[in-house]
């Protein structure tokens, strides 16, 4: 069986000045396009059988840029749907709140479409993509799956495969730009290798 590869897209304007972005649909700067090209001969060197993607352009960018050309778009790898907190920093809110922790504390309601999400909620979609990826293992060719989206969402993903409770997603921090790999040993969910640049 395959593993299963994680990329978060490369750079944006947001990421790089560290505003939460969650529905604002920013495209990749020049560096996030140079990042996400640098990682096609790391992914041409593995056997893809699937690649699902965010719906966000940053992530469908990402992902057409290293040479996955026929993902298809998963709207559960979003990112953490941050709710009031869209575009703040975290200085910003300290300046506010100065112990909060997106992990503990959650987020603070935003417009109707977009109230935001605790972290079980996050883990809910995580587990709703991870049943995806090993129906993919079932069903394919023996290769890996492939998601590429957000820092957050896959820091709760991983913490999920690995048995750990949403939250423990803080425990993975994840550059922009970078592939990770979540595979087996004896049986078990083991990380393989994390934040790896080119």
């Amino acid at each position: 069986m395959g593993e299963l590869v994680l990329i978060r897209h490369g750079e944006t304007e947001w990421s790089r000045s560290g505003q939460h972005t969650s529905y604002t649909d920013l495209p990749l700067t020049e560096k996030g396009e140079a990042q996400a090209r640098s990682l096609a001969p790391l992914l041409a060197s593995r056997h893809v059988s699937c690649v699902l993607t965010s719906p966000l352009q940053r992530a469908r960018d990402t992902a057409k840029l290293a040479g996955l050309e026929h993902g298809m778009v998963d709207p559960d790898l979003h990112e953490w749907d941050y709710g009031g907190y869209e575009g703040v920093t975290t200085r910003d809110i300290h300046r506010v709140r100065p112990d909060w922790d997106l992990w503990t504390d959650g987020v603070i309601p935003g417009p109707d479409d977009h109230p935001g999400e605790s972290p079980e909620q996050v883990g809910d979609r995580a587990d709703r993509v991870l049943a995806r990826a090993d129906a993919a293992f079932t069903n394919g060719d023996g290769g890996d799956v492939v998601l590429v989206a957000h820092a957050h969402f896959l820091r709760v993903l991983t913490a999920r495969r690995l048995g750990l409770r949403p939250a423990d997603g803080a425990l993975f921090q994840l550059a922009t730009g970078t592939v990770s790999r979540l595979g087996n040993e004896h049986g078990r969910h083991v990380l393989t290798s994390w934040n790896r640049l080119p």
